[in-house]
């Protein structure tokens, strides 16, 4: 298939998945309705094709979604350009400012990523045999302290950018009141990387919510140590959530 037709193709694939399920708009609606009020800042990292947009959108959040792949940022633009509240950026975050290289799978748009050593260890599992990194771009890339000093305080950021989870939160200097980020089976240490740098800048209490089921698995937010063991029995994608402080 040709480069096009295959990039289409997968685009097309994500919005069946994120857009075309039944009930999915409504869950997740609810779901984001309990972190976000009207007025708040959603940031959503790794925004894909939009539907987290959509979610944070519906509880009358402001939205700054970064997607440097650019064919799920034309979605974006689509989708969600013309509204005032939201604002659309093909930057990616990182420990620092700069440049990078971003690898794309063409079939799967979901799993782009800038991190070459999580893509050789997601490599290795059978869930991503099919997957082929058939596409590069070199994009820009900010921090999230950065990104903060430009559009205020976020009372939710939501980081999905496939292995460079931690390097985003190296770029952080201090906790939010609510953030999640990506955990692959697949891939342990990206996660405990990630605990590892929240806890570093203040105490927090984390639960899990699996895959798309727009609703957290465990009855308690638990500690780090907790949130790692947990993670270490799971067999499927999700987001872990973290919330600054103890209690």
């Amino acid at each position: 298939m040709r480069p096009a037709l295959l990039t289409a193709a997968g685009i097309a694939r994500s919005m069946a998945i994120y857009y075309g399920i039944p009930g999915r708009r409504e869950r997740l609606a609810r779901f984001y309705a309990g972190f976000l009020k009207p007025g708040d800042l959603y940031v959503d990292i790794g925004a894909h094709v939009g539907h987290r947009v959509r979610a944070a959108l519906a509880a009358g959040a402001r939205v700054v979604a970064l997607e440097p792949q650019p064919s799920c940022r034309a979605v974006l633009e689509r989708l969600y350009g013309g509204r005032p509240e939201v604002t659309i950026s093909g930057e990616a975050i990182g420990a620092k400012a700069g440049r990078a290289s971003l690898r794309i799978s063409r079939w799967n748009p979901t799993v782009a990523t800038m991190d070459a050593g999580w893509m050789e260890t997601v490599s290795r599992d059978p869930g991503f045999a099919r997957v082929r990194w058939d596409d590069e771009v070199e994009i820009p890339v900010t921090t999230l302290d950065a990104l903060i000093a430009r559009h205020g305080l976020p009372a939710f950021v939501k980081i999905d950018v496939e292995g460079s989870e931690a390097a985003a939160l190296a770029g952080l200097g201090r906790a939010l009141p609510h953030l999640s980020f990506e955990a692959l089976p697949a891939a342990p240490e990206a996660a405990r990387a990630c605990l590892d740098r929240l806890e570093a800048l203040g105490p927090h209490r984390y639960n899990l919510m699996r895959g798309e089921k727009a609703g957290f698995a465990f009855p308690d937010w638990v500690d780090a140590a907790a949130m790692a063991e947990r993670l270490g029995r799971e067999t499927r994608s999700g987001d872990v959530h973290a919330r600054s402080g103890s209690a």
